[in-house]
């Protein structure tokens, strides 16, 4: 059961248009598009929005196919009402709804047009680590972060299957369209690769022979087509004073005969990539392995030396000092660069902090860590070759897995950017 409310203009006897509207990412509730809707009944048009699910929908799980069944129960509700008329009755669906929008399209022949906004013709991934660089960029960060961001972050959180319908492909959605189609991208959209997911997306039409289309680039706002006070890099919600007028001019207009564009497109200065499937040594049970490697190695040594201490024994002299340096940076490296990882990806790289010379401070502090574990890991390598036969076999036990554990924390450091500029 989905919960959603119905916002209509002042009846005046006469049915209208009306749209089903389908959120962005996230869960964030049916109020997120009232002052949308509202706008859109101030011009005659009868909206719903609904609470989109939470059995079945996670930052973990979703399913495409399912809420686009969703959207499509909203149709079946506004065409049951006499206010709505059935042959003005469409989807306008935003961002991540853009993804399945098509798909409820092409099941039911009640859904009689579509609109989008911040459509992407790229696959969630491609779109996301796009994202990731406009925001980093922004925010003057370069270097190794950008590439761990785009690129190794988000093809780990695939094979780790942590990011659901990562790879989903929405060409065939549009390609099967036969509705009139509208279009809608923000001059200061840096999230849905506006200029190249609007080729895409014009392209797909054309090949399903569908010319019912007009693309729009609306000047002067982000890719919820809300106001913005950053270049589109903020998070205000606010939508123009002439908000619904071109769409309820465009449905009015119903059916259009030809393709049709309107607002110039932005200059799109940095393309897409593409995101190559993990080698065998980029395993996510090979990470796992060495994140375990890493917390046993490093947590192992204070927890034995306070052992020892409580027994009254003493650890090894001469090599003490450095395996200490390497204990605590590698164990506060390893677990930090996780929160760090999964905070970034759980924020979607918008909130960066200070950034000193290219690098926000928490990964130039991790960074800077990872220089002290791996100068540690060769000292307490050096120091134990020097002084190996002074040690005892204790001793010798007790240095094995931290030593290990930083000859390993080498190579994956260079691999998560840790160790690279």
């Amino acid at each position: 059961m989905l919960h959603g409310t119905v916002v209509a203009p002042v009846s005046a006897g006469l049915s209208g248009p009306g749209l089903v509207m389908v959120q962005g990412a996230g869960n964030r509730g049916r109020k997120e598009l009232l002052p949308e809707a509202e706008a859109f009944a101030r011009h005659g048009i009868v909206t719903l929005i609904y609470d989109k699910r939470t059995v079945g929908y996670s930052l973990f799980h979703r399913d495409y196919s399912v809420l686009a069944d969703d959207a499509l129960a909203g149709v079946r509700l506004l065409h049951s009402r006499p206010d709505v008329d059935p042959a003005r009755l469409g989807i306008w669906a935003e961002s991540e709804g853009a993804f399945y929008a098509p798909l409820a399209a092409n099941r039911s022949t009640d859904v009689r047009f579509l609109i989008t906004v911040g459509a992407t013709g790229l696959s969630p991934a491609i779109q996301t680590a796009w994202g990731y660089g406009e925001f980093l960029r922004h925010a003057g960060v370069s270097g190794s972060l950008l590439h761990t961001m785009q690129v190794t972050g988000v093809r780990m959180a695939i094979g780790a299957g942590l990011f659901p319908e990562a790879t989903f492909d929405p060409v065939p959605g549009w390609e099967h369209l036969r509705q009139p189609v509208l279009t809608e991208w923000g001059e200061l959209d840096h999230e849905a690769v506006p200029v190249e997911s609007s080729q895409i997306i014009r392209g797909a039409l054309r090949r399903g022979g569908n010319t019912h289309y007009t693309i729009r680039f609306v000047p002067g706002v982000r890719h919820n087509l809300n106001l913005t006070a950053n270049g589109g890099f903020d998070r205000i919600h606010s939508i123009p004073t002439n908000y619904g007028d071109f769409e309820a001019s465009w449905i009015g207009g119903l059916p259009h005969t030809g393709p049709a564009g309107a607002g110039l497109a932005p200059r799109e200065d940095r393309p897409s990539r593409t995101l190559a499937p993990l080698a065998w040594y980029e395993s996510p049970w090979l990470q796992l392995a060495a994140l375990i490697m890493f917390l046993v190695g490093f947590a192992g040594y204070p927890v034995t030396a306070v052992i020892r201490r409580l027994r009254g024994r003493r650890g090894a002299p001469l090599v003490r000092r450095p395996v200490r340096w390497l204990a605590a940076a590698g164990l506060t490296t390893t677990v930090g660069f996780l929160m760090y990882l999964f905070f970034m990806l759980a924020t979607a790289a918008n909130i960066i902090g200070p950034v000193f010379v290219g690098r926000p401070a928490p990964w130039l502090v991790l960074q800077f860590l990872a220089v002290v574990t791996a100068v540690a890991t060769i000292a307490t390598a050096l120091s134990w070759r020097r002084h190996r036969r002074d040690l005892t076999r204790a001793s010798h036990i007790r240095l094995g897995p931290p030593v290990a554990a930083g000859l390993v924390f080498l190579p994956w450091a260079v691999y998560w950017g840790l160790l690279i500029p």
